[in-house]
């Protein structure tokens, strides 16, 4: 049996009572990576030498008594949009295939100071620009479940990582359903915090007002650790919020009884697959026989919301990418006869196709004659999209329903259709733009794939969230089940 089957403290256990050591789970990590992910494909950029090196100073620190951290001892996955000091963080572009920060982000210190044990840097949608991980310029990586399927995204590396048992938890960043959608595909467990819970400092941006990093696990108690190592607030980053940080873990109670569910409409209408609602349905059952109750409610501008999020979003791309510009750092084109060339040129190289496709819905959003047609408009509906879930969580506790309206799709499938790829995100794009957290669990299977349930918690209110994420799956098995690569 793998030791990343275990739950966090039965790991701490046993590296308290020297059954293992932090190198022999280092070791396991790198054994799978090696013999699973030429086929997966999660990772870009392996830390072995520095995941050995970190692992025996942990084995010191575990014989001389000293005291440990949250995380100690595990194996972690980055994400490569995330700041590694020394460590290549591309971005998934060919942009940066070289680049290599000369600073950690706030969460790749938080995990060490956890002492946590980083393996290295996981793929994803370039510049986090996607919903299928095929956006990646070196490549797309696969779904553990079904090779020949998406992972999700941006986050699918993260995802994949952790489904295929290469690493313990991973770190992923969700813009309009980035950690979320993934997770569903690959039948884990990803929380999005509320907007400013977690530090940004050192993730780079694709869209600032919606960014926000979050775990990726195999179970809801280890994304309660994780998330109790990396939250709090940070003067690095301007919008990181000045909150208490419960104790996360001590919610985890399996109490929700008197709890009171409400369930959009619109998540369980058209365009939902009769596959995902049925397990979705299922999931309500099980929290009902718990003591829960529901009631079917409206969100009534979920509608708008693909549209507000990717004007809105590719509005602070256009900007945030300008940066990338082939004179500070990154790819630099030789040719071109002036400083307009070089822009152009270099951008033309380093850049993909989906993000010449969203600076250029951006600039356009953002141009004299559009801003207030387009960008100011898509902030005010943003706005109604919020006041919908305020005035839902004056009755309500949490919002339930599926994580994505289908399963994963297969590689390839809609590449030429990036509407429709759009439309993957429907359900998880409102809670990005009322930057209020959610969590998505497995829920069953659908012909042999993950079903994910989201569950929408009040702003700051990550307690709530994990407790009624815990409940549910100690009642079910879905969480168990493994992908057979």
């Amino acid at each position: 049996m793998s030791l990343f089957q275990y739950r966090l403290p039965e790991v701490h256990n046993m590296l308290n009572n020297k059954e293992i050591s932090v190198s022999e789970l280092t070791e396991e990590s790198l054994s799978a990576i090696a013999e699973r992910d030429a086929r997966v494909h999660a990772f870009l950029t392996l830390n072995e030498e520095g995941a050995r090196a970190a692992a025996r100073s942990l084995d010191d620190k575990l014989a001389s008594g000293a005291a440990r951290g949250l995380l100690f001892g595990l194996p972690a996955g980055i994400k490569d949009n995330i700041s590694t000091k020394g460590l290549r963080t591309t971005c998934a572009s060919q942009f940066l295939t070289n680049f290599q920060p000369v600073y950690d982000a706030t969460v790749a210190d938080k995990l060490r100071q956890a002492d946590a044990v980083t393996i290295g840097k996981l793929n994803m949608d370039e510049f986090a620009m996607g919903g299928s991980n095929e956006n990646s310029s070196f490549g797309p990586v696969r779904n553990p479940w079904d090779l020949e399927r998406v992972p999700g995204g941006s986050s699918g590396g993260s995802a994949a990582a952790v489904a295929a048992g290469e690493v313990f938890f991973a770190l992923g960043s969700d813009t309009g359903g980035s950690i979320r959608q993934p997770a569903s595909y690959c039948g884990v467990v990803g929380l999005k915090p509320t907007y400013g819970l977690v530090s940004r400092y050192g993730l780079v941006a694709f869209a600032s007002s919606l960014d926000q990093i979050g775990p990726i696990t195999r179970n809801v108690e280890d994304s309660a650790y994780v998330l109790q190592a990396i939250a709090g607030y940070d003067a690095k980053d301007s919008t990181s919020a000045k909150v208490d940080i419960p104790d996360y873990l001590s919610s985890l109670t399996g109490d929700v009884s008197g709890l009171r569910i409400a369930v959009p409409k619109e998540y369980l209408g058209e365009g939902v697959d009769a596959s995902v609602r049925e397990p979705v349905l299922a999931a309500l059952k099980v929290l009902e026989s718990l003591g829960a109750t529901w009631d079917e409610v409206s969100l009534p501008h979920t509608e708008y919301a693909v549209a507000t999020y990717y004007l809105l979003a590719s509005s602070e791309a256009s900007s945030n990418l300008a940066r990338f510009d082939g004179v500070r750092y990154g790819v630099r084109a030789d040719d071109g006869s002036g400083l307009l060339d070089l822009y152009h040129n270099s951008r033309s190289l380093g850049f993909g196709p989906e993000v010449k496709r969203r600076i250029m819905l951006g600039t356009y959003a953002l141009s004299s004659g559009y801003y207030d047609a387009y960008y100011l408009k898509a902030q005010k509906v943003r706005t109604l999209i919020k006041q919908d879930f305020d005035e839902i969580f004056q009755k309500y506790d949490v919002v339930i329903g599926p994580t994505a309206p289908t399963t994963a799709f297969k590689l390839g499938s809609q590449t030429e259709d990036p509407l429709t790829m759009y439309l993957n995100d429907i359900l998880t794009i409102p809670v990005s733009l009322a930057g209020i957290p959610a969590v998505s669990v497995p829920c069953g299977f659908a012909e042999g794939l993950p079903v994910g349930l989201q569950i929408i918690g009040k702003e700051f209110d990550e307690s709530t969230v994990l407790r009624v994420a815990h409940a549910f799956e100690q009642n079910t098995d879905h969480h168990k089940q493994r992908p057979q690569l």
